[in-house]
């Protein structure tokens, strides 16, 4: 081809005829470029100048031509190897990939005749991991590959909203995933309100309460000049009962949606009427004492028996508390706070003391009146006070010293709305200690005892007392 007839002589060409114009390469490529290489050390031209210009409609009406390589467009068959009837493997035409298309659609396949390995024609699904659903995200999954994965569930606080996510995304400081953790929807705001079992049942409970020292001061004004409502101080326990009405109703401002002003008050108002019920069995204690001291031969303490000193104790008392109460708003006041790390699915509406210090000092001073008031109390117990009121006194002061001493430790550990609960309760239950141990004693003799409710009981009592001590 190179040389002519006879003996190749490399590099030279020994023929006289018309040197050759075209080669028809092999059906395989690979041998056709390697010719076309040897080829080309000769200077032969694959004719690429003309082939760029050729152009040819066949008979099926496919066009023929080379680019500018001289390259004709690249047409392949895309073959599915199936399984015949007769269980042989066969080769069936499912599609195509031709570049000389006019209509761009080069890559074309005809899903609907395609069949699996499994012998299905539905796309056989990964035998290494399935896809992860909304509410998930991809791991994976150490010394496989990355098509295999595990799916884990999104994080508390983080949603995925599309499958096989990569990374879970978080729901703003107000919102929270629902259960499938694919949505962000509002966090629920957290208070005791009226409407809960709980909230509602300490509002009845208050309501009801308060109705009590109400009666009670009903059948005082009835019966006032009765000796046992005489003998303790009628004016002083009409203003031990109005306070404890008070305190009972004051735990409704710790109930429902809280407020700027219901932070700013509640405290105050349980600080300063708390103030004013435990000051006033402070005054009955110390005018008790001082009473019994007066009688005595040769004593000076009769000028402090007046009725007078006992309101100048209470207003003294509350007065105090009522400057620590200022501070504490003047200060560092409470204030309405929206707390989202007690529960991270809820907003927890609360009020914020703004001084723990200043609320302990409160609370302290309360204790402090309640402990003198026990002390002296306990120490006049047996004196010979008319129906032993010292006795009622301490017995209440020791309720409502064990009420807030257990109260601290139930605080310090509830959690949200049940904090409030707990203070609620702590005023209802020492409430209703000062009213059992200072005032339903003293309503059963008015009503189902009557005979000990006279002078002559009472001045037999004093007279065996009187003699029993002359005795010892």
């Amino acid at each position: 081809m190179l040389t002519g007839w006879g003996q190749p002589q490399p590099n030279y060409r020994c023929r006289q005829s018309v040197p050759l114009a075209a080669v028809i390469g092999h059906s395989v490529s690979t041998y056709s470029m390697l010719i076309a290489h040897i080829l080309g050390l000769y200077r032969y031209p694959q004719l690429l100048h003309y082939m760029k210009r050729v152009r040819l409609r066949m008979t099926s009406g496919r066009e023929l031509f080379f680019d500018e390589n001289g390259d004709p467009p690249a047409v392949y068959d895309i073959v599915n190897w199936q399984y015949g009837p007769n269980g042989r493997i066969r080769q069936v035409n499912i599609g195509s990939y031709d570049t000389g298309v006019d209509d761009g659609n080069i890559f074309s396949v005809e899903t609907n005749i395609v069949q699996w390995g499994t012998g299905d024609r539905e796309v056989p699904l990964s035998v290494c991991s399935q896809s992860c659903p909304p509410g998930f995200r991809k791991a994976s999954i150490s010394g496989k590959p990355v098509c295999c994965f595990q799916c884990k569930l999104c994080p508390p606080g983080e949603i995925s909203n599309q499958t096989d996510s990569i990374d879970c995304s978080k729901c703003s400081w107000d919102m929270w995933p629902n259960l499938q953790r694919n949505v962000c929807i509002s966090k629920n705001k957290e208070f005791l309100s009226y409407k809960d079992p709980l909230g509602a049942a300490l509002a009845a409970t208050s309501v009801s309460s308060s109705l009590v020292p109400v009666a009670i001061f009903v059948l005082f004004i009835r019966y006032k000049t009765t000796p046992i409502v005489r003998a303790n101080n009628y004016s002083l326990s009409c203003l031990l009962l109005v306070s404890l009405s008070l305190c009972f109703l004051c735990s409704l401002i710790f109930i429902g949606n809280p407020q700027t002003a219901n932070c700013l008050l509640r405290q105050v108002t349980f600080g300063i009427v708390f103030a004013l019920g435990v000051s006033c069995i402070l005054a009955k204690t110390i005018m008790v004492v001082l009473a019994f001291k007066a009688t005595m031969p040769g004593s000076s303490l009769k000028k402090w028996t007046n009725p007078l000193m006992s309101y100048y104790i209470v207003i003294f008392c509350v007065i105090i508390q009522t400057f620590i109460c200022i501070l504490w708003l003047s200060y560092s006041p409470p204030y309405l706070e929206h707390n989202i790390q007690i529960k991270l699915e809820s907003i927890v509406i609360e009020c914020n003391e703004g001084s723990p210090t200043a609320f302990w000092c409160m609370l302290g001073y309360l204790g402090l009146l309640a402990t003198i008031s026990f002390i002296v109390a306990f120490l006049a117990r047996r004196l010979p006070d008319n129906f032993n009121e010292a006795k009622f006194i301490t017995f209440s002061m020791l309720a409502f010293l064990s009420v807030w001493v257990s109260y601290i430790p139930a605080s310090l550990s509830a959690r949200g709305k049940y904090t409030v609960a707990m203070e609620v309760f702590a005023i209802l239950s020492s409430s209703w200690a000062l009213v059992i141990c200072m005032f339903v004693p003293k309503c059963f003799i008015i009503l189902f005892r009557p005979h000990m409710n006279s002078k002559e009981h009472l001045m037999g009592k004093e007279r065996s007392i009187s003699n029993k001590g002359r005795r010892y």
